[in-house]
């Protein structure tokens, strides 16, 4: 049974300004800028923009527990025809060279085809951030296909490499559909050396703590994906659970969110901050406009004002990016311990 969303349970946390006032409410230690300040670095600024991000609605086949996007069967959020088109047009003005298609479900969509075609006929990069069980459905079998011709990245959530603490995170039946997803791209030459085609996995921790070591962890995923079922990817990202939706949620109900936070306040590694997405990604949600990273997006804290606002005003300034960018609280989570972004780790180990 899908987990039902925070707006449709009607959650005190269901909102944005709800969650952004729970987080500033926390007696932290310090602030997120007064940690930069403290290891002698200034406000983050996007030094350059090398992805585009675009997130296609909420809709999504799942509701998973740690979900920092709320997103699942029951939301109705999608990306209009006009700023699909848009998105288009400021890509194609621009020389951002990998465009990340993201959601819920972002498959969902109906223009996500039509979206990766042109992006490609444009000469882009396009990454697919992927849930593996949508194309086990009927009416998206061919998703495989069509990606491995128009050849995208596929990234892929998958909570574990074990069945239990995949379904506990995802529901019943979610780890056996992800692995027969996982063959079916594998077939294609999907995860295998020298293909060209690179499959990815994502995991988050399923409780109150950081990621271990990626490099450690891609290692035993490796290993125990291809002893258990013969399937082969490329690399493993760990990103550290965002206090953010669903899982602040369950930070709060559960008695861990101030300890939690804490956690990500002492272990904040300014060695981290380089590798920041942020740094390097622009985030367009659903409706158009546009914000630092997926997590502002959540959260509706917009990108500063002395830049373009929405897709609309990226078109009409398409190098006007490059501006401080909008922090708070939820910002420790990206630089702790090795650090976390849509690529894993920031600081790579060995």
């Amino acid at each position: 049974m899908a987990l039902p969303t925070l707006i449709n349970t009607r959650s005190p946390l269901a909102t944005p300004t709800a969650q952004r006032a729970r987080l500033e409410s926390l007696p932290l230690a310090r602030t997120f800028e007064e940690a930069l300040g403290d290891a002698g670095l200034a406000g983050l600024t996007r030094a350059s923009v090398r992805v585009l991000q675009i997130n296609l609605g909420k809709r999504c086949n799942q509701a998973c527990h740690h979900c920092h996007v709320d997103a699942g069967p029951d939301r109705t959020e999608v990306m209009p025809d006009a700023i699909v088109e848009a998105v288009l047009a400021a890509l194609e003005r621009s020389t951002i060279p990998t465009l990340d298609i993201t959601g819920g479900a972002p498959e969902l969509h109906p223009r996500f085809r039509d979206l990766v075609s042109r992006a490609k006929a444009m000469g882009r990069h396009v990454m697919d951030r992927c849930n593996l069980t949508i194309t086990t459905l009927p009416s998206y079998a061919d998703l495989p296909e069509f990606m491995a011709a128009h050849r995208v990245e596929i990234v892929a959530s998958l909570p574990s490499y074990a069945a239990a603490q995949t379904d506990r995170q995802r529901g019943e039946g979610v780890f056996e559909s992800s692995i027969e997803a996982l063959r079916r791209l594998n077939a294609l030459g999907y995860g295998r050396e020298g293909t060209g085609l690179p499959l990815n996995l994502v995991t988050n921790p399923v409780g109150a703590f950081l990621p271990a070591s990626q490099a450690a962890l891609e290692r035993d995923w490796k290993r125990e994906l291809k002893r258990r079922h013969g399937i082969e990817f490329n690399r493993l990202f760990t990103i550290t659970n965002m206090p953010i939706s669903r899982y602040l949620d369950w930070l709060e109900h559960t008695g861990n969110l101030e300890t939690y936070m804490q956690k990500l306040v002492q272990a904040f590694n300014p060695a981290t901050v380089e590798g920041l997405m942020c740094r390097d990604t622009i985030s367009v949600g659903w409706d158009g406009r546009l914000f630092d990273c997926d997590f502002n997006q959540m959260l509706d804290l917009p990108v500063d004002p002395r830049g373009p606002r929405s897709v609309a005003d990226l078109l009409m300034t398409p190098t006007r990016l490059v501006h401080p960018v909008v922090t708070g609280p939820h910002c420790f989570g990206c630089t702790a311990g090795a650090g976390s972004s849509c690529g894993g780790a920031t600081i790579r180990e060995a």
